[in-house]
This record gives structure tokens, sequence and C-alpha cells, in this order.
């Protein structure tokens, strides 16, 4: 798998509860595959401690957030 060239579409999240709190945390981004059939993955973490992951829809605020993070990479 290649990664691809364009901005991220989603957010990979992993949500973990603390009694009554919920934490959610970036653990990576996705992009759609050209055909539309799929995701493309790109992990920077992986919950160890049975959080759930999540995949949201990105906004503009995550792209820019995301652009900035791979810039300074």
């Amino acid at each position: 798998m290649t990664t691809p060239s364009n901005k991220p579409t989603h957010r990979i999240l992993a949500v973990t509860s603390k009694g009554d709190k919920r934490y959610w945390n970036d653990i990576g981004c996705a992009w759609r595959q050209k055909d539309g059939k799929g995701f493309s993955l790109k992990l920077e973490y992986l919950p160890l401690n049975g959080g759930d992951i999540m995949l949201r829809e990105a906004d503009a605020d995550d792209a820019a957030a995301n652009a900035s993070e791979a810039n300074a990479a």
C-alpha cells in the first residue's frame, strides 16, 4: 500500500472510557480509495488498552492540523 498524496478525508481515533468520561485520541488518518470502495489507512499509534477504534470524517480544522504535522516530520 502506498501513502496517498492528497489530504486525509477521515480521522482514526481510539476511544477509551474512565468512569463516566470518554477520551478520544487521534491515532491516524484515512483516505478514500479512488474507486470509492475502501480506504487507505495510516496509523501512528495502536490502542493497547482495549479502546474502540473509530473512523470519522475530517473537517477543515483536522485537515489543516494534519497538513502542518506532516510538514514538520
